[in-house]
């Protein structure tokens, strides 16, 4: 018994210094003051602020929930364990195997340690060098994100997209939420290149395309970047569509500048100019927050002009002739199921990014 006491005890300290350093309290703490502010009824005065509290709240419990409930289970086995009854040895060993194996999965969220991490996110995808084919590619990508979404239990819904007129998308933007969504996905940050027989080449050359992909914390606060009124520029007009839509009849199509970054985002989506306006500056707050991470600055007032993502930082070769290849630039990982990582096998390029990062 004393030798699985004593693994119990490393255990239980494993869980309880990742308890701290992941906040998991005062995690409870946020949640309880959010389920109060829910429970008035006057949060509901402004719906979208409240919805935006409900997710906020649901984020923290998919994070709380799992660890609180380990902690307890490590703490009851200890328990029941001291009271040395050595005719349960084989169960408790089963029992602390199980527990172990939890923890070990658990603990990968120790990786998650950057601001905004815990975050949901906002995948930007701009097709870039050749045509058609880098419009294909970008949807390619774009599929490639909702399947690793969907495989990994976060929500993902398209909440902006330019089609392209031939095939593919020209741009497309992804809300993921879910645990730790923004901290998984930041090693998306770059640019793509594929390589390939064209589709749309009569002559079935070999071609190279491009696609940009931005990825962004998503900022539902207002409070968490606040803007200045005077730095934006909200420009509206009419939504444009294929085959003469009901969307075009009104001007509910909205672009808004941030001036003193020169960052645009224009929304057309939704019916309602409202809800454009709001999902066009929830982008621009997730944009500045990238923005200040990437210049190290402390506020916005410090930002200067530029791109979150630019087109020179080159971060993954996706070869499908004459050879099946996906390497990334930065960590050297590869992966020669070309096929599986465009159905969204992405794990394996985000965990040895989180483990060259937590080395660094």
């Amino acid at each position: 018994m004393q030798p699985l006491l004593k693994k119990l005890a490393a255990l239980k300290k494993a869980v309880d210094d990742a308890y701290g350093q992941l906040e998991i309290e005062e995690k409870r703490k946020l949640a309880s003051t959010i389920e109060q502010e829910l429970v008035a009824p006057e949060v509901w005065n402004n719906p979208q602020a409240a919805q935006n509290k409900s997710k906020q709240l649901a984020a923290l419990l998919a994070v709380i929930t799992p660890w609180h409930t380990l902690k307890a289970q490590v703490s009851d086995m200890t328990e029941l364990m001291e009271m040395g009854d050595e005719s349960l040895l084989p169960e408790f060993e089963t029992q602390v195997t199980a527990l172990e194996a939890e923890f070990n999965e658990r603990k990968k969220e120790l990786f998650f340690n950057g601001k905004y991490d815990d975050h949901g996110a906002i995948i930007r995808l701009s097709s870039g060098a050749g045509g058609t084919d880098a419009q294909d590619w970008t949807e390619m990508l774009e599929r490639m994100y909702l399947r690793w979404a969907e495989k990994s239990g976060l929500e993902a819904s398209i909440v902006e997209r330019s089609a392209g007129e031939e095939a593919g998308v020209k741009s497309s933007v992804i809300e993921v939420t879910g645990p730790y969504a923004y901290g998984k996905l930041r090693s998306e940050h770059g640019v793509h290149r594929l390589v390939r027989l064209s589709p749309f080449n009569s002559d079935n050359l070999r071609q190279t395309s491009f696609a940009l992909v931005e990825v962004l914390p998503q900022i539902d606060t207002p409070e968490e970047v606040a803007l200045n009124d005077g730095d934006l520029r909200i420009d509206v007009y009419r939504a444009g569509g294929h085959g003469g839509q009901s969307v075009n009849t009104t001007d509910s199509a909205v672009r808004v500048t941030h001036i003193p970054t020169g960052i645009t985002v224009a929304i057309q989506n939704e019916r309602s100019q409202l809800q454009n306006k709001e999902t066009a500056l929830k982008i621009i707050r997730s944009k500045l927050a990238q923005l200040q991470m990437e210049q190290h600055v402390q506020s916005i007032a410090e930002l200067q002009a530029g791109e979150s993502a630019n087109w020179g930082s080159q971060i993954r070769n996706y070869v499908l002739h004459p050879y099946s290849l996906v390497k990334d630039t930065r960590t050297k990982y590869e992966d020669r199921d070309a096929q599986a990582v465009l159905d969204g096998k992405l794990d394996g390029f985000m965990n040895s990014y989180l483990e060259q990062n937590l080395a660094e």
